[in-house]
């Protein structure tokens, strides 16, 4: 029988609605329920979250506007353990009981091992959570299991030979990360296709990178389709891939639902030419950008300097596109500013390497916030 959803777009509850931009946690469960009654009207049923999403409430979140409001037959709820919870197998159960407790759910449609890279695998492995997972398949707990995972194809061929009982597997994968040297996403995709796994889809639009991108790039986009949105091409090259069951965007306001659902309520797959055009705008981004973060902050949770790493780099980036010869001062300077008066700086950072064990995106994270520190405290 074929597990997968009927239609290609998932919603991820990650980058959810906030009340407070500098507070994860502050979740708008009012808008956040007016962006599930329109997913859910347009036919979409997949969502997404995770134990430690929007400061550990993305599945309280999860409960409030969709478990409790809507029929549980009538959508598919996935969530994930992580390595940096557990350390025990009783930790394994503690932490998908109190999932199941807070989401309300009664069983998880899909249940994730969650980014393995490195050393996680070991951990992984060392807690048998692989067979942990199965038995609660057995339980009927979970109905399908499969990992979401951040590292080579090679470990990931390792990975689906070892345990070929995964059903499915998560891979980020996007335009501008298909032939990247750290997230070969390419490699990655086709090795779950050797191995005949169904592939979800994260970090479409890395992180909203592809939502807005520099205007070479979005010239190229626009020349060929005025009326078709940033967002619109990024979750397209993913959907049009065969063995891709379903694509994550983490929407953020009720207009980013609107869009998506528009163009993949009667998904039309790219043309080679429209492939081809991506790999373009990837060449000009690729060009331009100077950190490839995508605002995921699995690096703040454990940061004992309390630095909002990825706004920091995002108000990098953003200066590193402007001709700041020409102006020496940007609107990010006192965004900078702000920012301090309730994080640490740049310059604080002590350099332990918590973050960039946890990066799925492999970033220098300490070179880069010495960069950062240079640009806005000289």
């Amino acid at each position: 029988m074929d597990f997968r959803p009927v239609k290609k777009l998932g919603f991820g509850l990650m980058r959810l609605p906030l009340t407070d931009p500098n507070d994860s946690s502050s979740i708008d469960i009012e808008e956040l329920k007016r962006m599930v009654d329109l997913f859910m009207e347009r036919g979409f049923t997949y969502f997404d979250t995770a134990w430690m999403y929007n400061g550990f409430k993305s599945e309280n979140a999860a409960k409030e506007a969709l478990v409790d409001r809507y029929p549980r037959e009538s959508f598919t709820l996935t969530t994930k353990l992580h390595s940096a919870f557990i350390e025990t197998k009783e930790d394994c159960d503690k932490v998908f009981n109190e999932q199941l407790a807070k989401t309300g759910a009664g069983y998880f449609d899909y249940y994730l091992i969650h980014g393995i890279e490195g050393d996680m695998l070991q951990k992984y492995e060392d807690l048998d959570c692989f067979t942990w997972l199965l038995d609660k398949k057995k339980e009927g707990l979970v109905r399908h299991c499969g990992f979401s995972f951040h590292d080579s194809p090679e470990l990931l061929d390792k990975i689906l030979t070892d345990h070929p009982e995964m059903e499915f597997v998560q891979l980020q994968i996007n335009y501008l990360d298909w032939d990247s040297e750290w997230i070969r996403s390419r490699r990655c995709y086709e090795t779950a296709v050797k191995h005949n796994k169904p592939v979800i889809v994260m970090e479409p639009v890395k992180g909203g990178t592809l939502a807005k991108i520099v205007p070479d790039a979005e010239k190229v986009f626009k020349d060929y389709d005025q009326n078709k949105s940033l967002p619109s091409w990024a979750i397209r090259f993913a959907a049009s891939l065969d063995n891709v069951m379903v694509v994550l965007s983490g929407m953020s306001n009720l207009a980013q639902v609107e869009d998506n659902t528009s163009f993949m309520q009667e998904f039309v797959p790219l043309t080679e030419e429209e492939k081809q055009m991506c790999f373009k705008v990837a060449e000009i981004i690729n060009s331009k950008e100077a950190i490839a973060c995508t605002g995921c902050h699995y690096c703040t949770e454990g940061c004992p300097m309390n630095i909002c790493i990825p706004d920091y780099f995002s108000l990098y980036n953003e200066d590193m596109r402007e001709h700041l010869e020409e102006k020496g001062w940007t609107i990010n300077f006192s965004n900078y500013e702000t920012l301090n008066k309730k994080f640490g700086k740049a310059s604080d950072c002590i350099q332990c390497g918590q973050c960039e064990g946890v990066c799925p995106q492999h970033l220098s994270i300490i070179d880069y916030l010495k960069d950062v520190a240079k640009h806005f405290e000289h």
